[in-house]
């Protein structure tokens, strides 16, 4: 006997009158959409909040029912999908402008001005993107024979969130041991995340055929989640271990960087869902009638330039003054310290231990002296390891002093307990310089 199938196949008769309902639904957040865009007020984001759970529950429904695959739905399906990612960057983009009076981020007036309004922008780009998709599909609902509902039939008003009142702050202030550890890593993490960014060499440009190289091929979703994890593993950090303790309160700086932590990774997440909408979406990766329609409703080289000139210009910004921040606040924490090391055999500090030095350094960003006689040779400069190294062969030393931080030191350690890599791989350990040193 053949196996019966999973699915009972159902007609498009009857797929429209079991899309009515949720159709209807539709209809009704239209006309609230409608009513907002026509007396000018601004969309909060708990509408937007809204418009994405409606919008996400219809494409469940449609997915459910394989309308994608479907000539007469597949269209409709693709439109809702489109709201869904414009509907999520949309309630990003609304958060972060919300949220930035109240992250103490430290920037002056035209660079809050230049922001603020470069975010409006995309709020009206998005808004109307949103509005264009909602009124295609209405129509093709309406051409696929679901009945619109009255105009005068809105959803309940939803009410707003005031942002500048809220609750007292009085949580018992939490007492953490290892404070400097902890502060030390998050300010690492911050400064990874950022040199993964700059290391990407993403340009704001105009061009539009520049922004169609740089997305998909150096900006895409899966690029953009690995920053997000990166800066979502740092906020999760911050609000366990730090928020609301007293090293917070102790620390000045310790309560900018958390909105330095917020803003990337918020416009990140508006960048990653304009993204999936590009590249599942539009027409200049995957051809078709419907993404052609959908590149005309939510313009292909307007959202190019809000994905790289808005979201993702504005996250690096941002990230890399949170690293900035962090840098100061380490050297608060971190505490120079001396150690004695031998010299690389047989031939001292000629080119590759110096160059390995010199990688150490900057990986922490942090200054490494050697010292010779109470003379300090920076061993950022290969140069200057160099010139230490032709002293230290006059001399005939055989141990030198070292003198940075404990995590500049703990790697120099490993490297010297491997002669400074001179007749032995590079360590596990510093597989950092194996990347640094082919990057360079």
């Amino acid at each position: 006997m053949e196996p019966k199938s999973l699915y009972q196949i159902i007609n498009e008769d009857e797929f429209r009158d079991l899309a009515q309902p949720p159709f209807f639904e539709f209809c009704k957040l239209f006309n609230k959409l409608n009513s907002k865009f026509a007396s000018g007020k601004e969309v909060s984001k708990k509408f937007y909040s809204h418009l994405h759970y409606e919008i996400d529950s219809l494409e469940s429904f449609l997915d459910d029912y394989g309308a994608r695959e479907n000539k007469k739905w597949s269209f409709f399906s693709e439109y809702i999908a489109s709201i869904r990612n414009l509907s999520l960057a949309a309630f990003y983009v609304r958060h972060v402008l919300d949220r930035y009076p109240y992250y103490n981020l430290q920037e002056n007036p035209e660079m809050d001005a230049a922001f603020k309004k470069n975010a409006d922008e995309t709020l009206s780009f998005l808004n109307s993107s949103i509005y264009n998709l909602f009124k295609e599909t209405l129509a093709t609902g309406q051409e696929n024979g679901l009945n619109a509902c009255d105009e005068t039939d809105h959803p309940p008003e939803i009410s707003e969130v005031l942002a500048n009142r809220r609750l007292p702050r009085n949580i018992s202030e939490d007492e953490m041991k290892d404070e400097s550890e902890r502060i030390i890593g998050l300010c690492e993490i911050i400064q990874n995340a950022s040199r993964m960014m700059v290391d990407s060499k993403i340009e704001s440009t105009t061009e539009p055929e520049e922004l169609k190289i740089i997305v998909p091929g150096k900006l895409n979703e899966k690029k953009i989640r690995e920053y997000l994890n990166l800066i979502h593993n740092v906020q999760s950090e911050y609000d366990t271990y730090v928020k609301n303790t007293k090293m917070e309160q102790d620390c000045e700086q310790l309560k900018y960087i958390r909105g330095y932590i917020s803003m990337p990774l918020h416009l990140l997440a508006a960048a990653l869902w304009l993204s999936h909408l590009y590249e599942r979406h539009e027409d200049a990766i995957r051809p078709g009638e419907c993404k052609r329609k959908i590149s005309m409703m939510a313009d292909k080289n307007d959202l190019l330039d809000k994905i790289v000139n808005f979201a993702y210009f504005y996250a690096l910004y941002f990230i890399q003054r949170g690293s900035e921040i962090s840098k100061d606040i380490l050297m608060q924490y971190l505490k120079t310290q001396k150690i004695i090391l031998p010299i690389p055999q047989p031939l001292g500090f000629h080119a590759r231990p110096s160059t390995y030095l010199s990688l150490i350094s900057r990986q922490y960003d942090s200054d490494l002296f050697l010292i010779v006689d109470d003379e300090k040779f920076n061993a950022r400069s290969v140069m200057s390891m160099l010139q230490a190294g032709g002293i230290i062969a006059d001399k005939g030393l055989q141990n030198v002093q070292f003198e940075s931080d404990p995590r500049v030191l703990e790697d120099l350690k490993i490297l010297a307990q491997n002669n400074y890599c001179e007749d032995k791989p590079i360590p596990q350990e510093l597989a950092y310089l194996r990347s640094q040193q082919n990057g360079s």
